[in-house]
């Protein structure tokens, strides 16, 4: 095969040090480098344009790699840092693994302002202050729930970004009422991450809402996607709502019990909302009667009854669950994403 035309990749060791991925990722950019493999990448090589690829198995668990070019790395972490109102000099810090392109974008973002990410993967003890950092979640839930440090480095900076799963309002206004300056931020690999910040799309990036699925177009978009007519169509439902995008979950993320639709989605967000304290999933099992069976997992403590009363009066009957289950944490798909099928897949074996 003909590799005169692409670019050798070279795959990024997790435990990488900060200062030589620093460099590599600038010389990666400046297209004097090779490409950067990130997370399950297999190719040996990539399109000539690509500074970056992730692999990745998303949310449904099939692998995909990503290709991404400097041009789009760039307009990604400048669209980000000019909504932040970040100045040169400003630092950034690293809680994320290198398997993420939210990794990767801390990165960029910190090499446009002159620095270099501070990083604190497996940091023990206080941290030091840094303006900005990146955070999926569970991170924040974690800082709100006992990790003193943690909480305290979110709250010295400037903004927080959190993204990689849905945020629940009640663990968002829980956060603000902390002091962190919260931003929820929208997109995926195929976006460079994310180019939705509070609902407010990031400059260079234009976004509609058809049939009730979200489609993106701009610089930020990944190399390898099918357009159509430059827009790439996501697996999103969303709205806007006073001007603000609202994304309402995954279009796959619909189960029919009973003949009835229900979004998994929906669910978990109902019970995070009323029930701060407890991390949940809703997933599905295959089941003779209902077709698919609602389940719930949760970390935490909640009584059982509240959570079926609660569900079967927002929702309906339709929506009590099958089965509740208490586990000591959830199975994640990548960063901060809960694979739904790990959890199904141990019921089915109980």
């Amino acid at each position: 095969m003909d590799n005169s035309s692409q670019r050798k990749i070279l795959r990024v060791s997790p435990a990488c040090e900060i200062p030589q991925l620093a460099r590599d990722i600038t010389a990666a950019l400046a297209g004097n480098g090779p490409t950067l493999g990130f997370g399950e990448v297999i190719s040996e090589f990539a399109p000539a344009q690509a500074a970056v690829v992730i692999g990745t198995s998303g949310t449904t668990g099939t692998p995909k790699e990503i290709s991404l070019s400097a041009n789009a790395l760039l307009s990604s972490a400048r669209a980000s840092n000019s909504f932040l109102e970040a100045k040169s000099g400003d630092t950034w810090s690293l809680l994320l693994p290198l398997t993420h392109v939210a990794a990767v974008n801390v990165f960029v973002r910190a090499i446009e302002l002159g620095t270099i990410p501070v990083d604190l993967r497996n940091h023990v003890g206080e941290y030091p202050r840094v303006d900005f950092t990146a955070i999926v979640p569970t991170q924040l839930f974690r800082a709100l729930n006992g990790d003193d440090h943690l909480l305290k480095h979110l709250q010295g900076a400037k903004g927080v970004l959190v993204g990689g799963a849905a945020l629940s309002a009640g663990v968002r206004n829980q956060a603000i009422a902390a002091g962190i300056r919260v931003v929820t931020t929208y997109g995926m690999s195929e976006t460079s991450g994310g180019c939705v910040y509070n609902g407010e799309i990031l400059d260079g990036v234009e976004l509609e809402i058809r049939g009730g699925s979200i489609f993106i177009r701009g610089k930020v978009l990944a190399l390898n996607l099918n357009l159509n007519d430059g827009w790439f169509e996501t697996n999103d439902l969303g709205e806007v709502v006073d001007g603000k995008v609202v994304v309402i979950g995954r279009s796959d993320d619909v189960i029919i019990s009973g003949g009835e639709n229900l979004s998994l989605n929906k669910v978990e967000s109902i019970l995070t909302d009323l029930f701060p304290a407890i991390q949940c999933a809703a997933f599905s099992v295959e089941d003779p009667q209902w077709g698919e069976s609602l389940h719930v997992a949760v970390v935490g403590q909640v009584d059982r009854e509240s959570i079926t009363t609660v569900l079967e009066n927002r929702l309906g009957s339709f929506a009590k669950p099958k089965g509740i289950h208490f586990v000591e944490s959830l199975p994640l798909l990548g960063i901060g994403k809960v694979d739904r099928k790990r959890l199904a897949q141990g019921i089915s074996h109980e």
